[in-house]
């Protein structure tokens, strides 16, 4: 039995289920299998927060419609609570936990009997909080559980059509912030407005990094040449961070690197 077929076969033996959706492309992979498996049993929920950028639930609202994922938008307000402000190594725990919540009540409302996210196998070699208010408010893993890794799950996602089967993979706007920096709305604005600049100039992984003395900005490793080819780049970024509100602005050399913000923050707490 392939892992596709144990996916489906898992799915349709929950026979109801509530599906976390953010539209990258793990949980849309399992928004779809599960409706493939459950038809009007999966139901589909996405969380609208400060820490969700404009531009990503638009894309997320459109693939959903695109497979008729009927997507039911809660307003979580995570960004609301002192815990999270605080922004320890916790946070994501409880953005999650507050998500698991207001998903057990509407799921109980409606007599579905499980909540499942798209949690995969690569996921447990990073350093993820939200893992733990997971197993804390019993929520599925139907992508771990049948072995998926993300290469696989961005082929199946290719196979079905999903539009975010190749989309760069992305984590709230408050993953910009380091540890113990609080989390404000105006910080979550300047970084989607800048990300968003950034993007519009023709990156497509694209990381601003809200730090104490300014903003770092990361793009994809293979999209650093760019810089090299088109030099007024620099300064047209350079203009623009400053005039949304940063100081300071530097270009990461390195690019982009999955987890860096975790690596930051693990050797900035070590005595």
């Amino acid at each position: 039995m392939t892992k596709e077929e144990k996916l489906l076969e898992r799915l349709a033996s929950l026979e109801s289920v509530m599906v976390a959706y953010s539209g990258g492309v793990d949980s849309a992979l399992l928004a779809y299998y599960a409706k493939k498996a459950l038809g009007a049993q999966a139901v589909i929920v996405i969380a609208v927060s400060g820490s969700l950028a404009q531009s990503d639930l638009e894309r997320a609202r459109a693939q959903a419609e695109q497979f008729d994922f009927d997507l039911i938008e809660i307003e979580t307000h995570e960004t609301d609570l002192p815990e999270y402000k605080v922004n320890d190594a916790r946070r994501c725990f409880f953005c999650k936990a507050t998500l698991f919540q207001e998903m057990e009540g509407l799921a109980k409302e409606r007599g579905i009997k499980h909540i499942a996210y798209g949690a995969n196998v690569d996921d447990l070699q990073d350093f993820r909080p939200g893992h733990q208010a997971a197993k804390e408010h019993n929520v599925l893993s139907p992508l771990q559980e049948v072995g998926l890794v993300k290469d696989e799950i961005r082929a199946l996602a290719k196979i079905a059509g999903l539009p975010s089967y190749d989309w760069p993979s992305n984590a709230c706007l408050s993953s910009r912030i380091p540890t113990f920096t609080p989390v404000e709305i105006i910080s979550l604005s300047q970084i989607e407005k800048s990300e968003d600049f950034v993007k519009s100039l023709g990156f497509k992984q694209v990381r601003v990094r809200h730090l104490p003395q300014g903003a770092s900005v990361e793009v994809g490793v293979d999209e650093l040449s760019k810089f090299d080819l088109e030099p007024n780049l620099v300064s047209q970024i350079e203009t623009e961070l400053k005039r949304i509100g940063y100081k300071s602005i530097q270009i990461n050399p390195q690019g982009y690197r999955q987890g860096s913000m975790n690596i930051m923050n693990k050797t900035a707490s070590k005595p």
